[in-house]
């Protein structure tokens, strides 16, 4: 079993997984699981008020969890995706979790280029979480070898790949402002 695979197993599961992102190595989990939401937020050490990102392999993963958006921000989503920017979207209240909006009506989003996060998002058949993988107030975490140390046996499967090219997070942009939130 390839370490996609026994990590699509652990997300069902409603397990904790490590996988590696465009910068850094991502923590994610089920997020239609408020059990492994809660886990996220544990083993980060992370407030539940700050929300956490959702990433995708496509923008139909995340159809249900955000709510429509005009054509207008419809073309900026279509122009940046996929690619390395994350989007503060107006979230679907029905189906999003408030540990996952961090108790807002906006969610984080973002339809990722990474292999290993297309075919993790495309076997598990759905968006999953994507924090960055450290304890709350550290630097993010590069390697698979460094989650490891950092997070030992709080997590079920840390996929072993390389993250991708950028030296920093993704930026983050709202949607509805256009403003630069990191």
């Amino acid at each position: 079993m390839t370490d996609i695979e026994r990590a699509v197993v652990a997300l069902k599961a409603g397990r904790v997984i490590a996988y590696p992102t465009e910068a850094v190595f991502g923590l994610g989990c089920d997020p239609d699981n408020e059990s492994a939401l809660q886990s996220v937020i544990d083993v980060k050490g992370r407030d539940s008020h700050k929300g956490l990102i959702l990433i995708a392999s496509s923008q139909h993963q995340l159809r249900e969890f955000i709510a429509p958006v005009s054509a207008v921000q419809q073309e900026t989503l279509d122009a940046h995706w996929p690619g390395p920017v994350t989007f503060v979207v107006p979230a679907n209240t029905r189906n999003s979790n408030s540990l996952l909006s961090g108790y807002r009506d906006t969610l984080a989003v973002r339809v990722s280029t990474h292999p290993v996060v297309i075919q993790l998002c495309d076997q598990f058949g759905s968006a999953i979480v994507s924090t960055s993988a450290n304890l709350s107030g550290q630097e993010a975490l590069r390697s698979a070898q460094e989650v490891r140390t950092a997070f030992g046996n709080k997590l079920d499967v840390v996929i072993d790949a390389n993250v991708g090219t950028l030296n920093e997070p993704t930026k983050i942009i709202d949607l509805r402002s256009s403003e630069r939130l990191r």
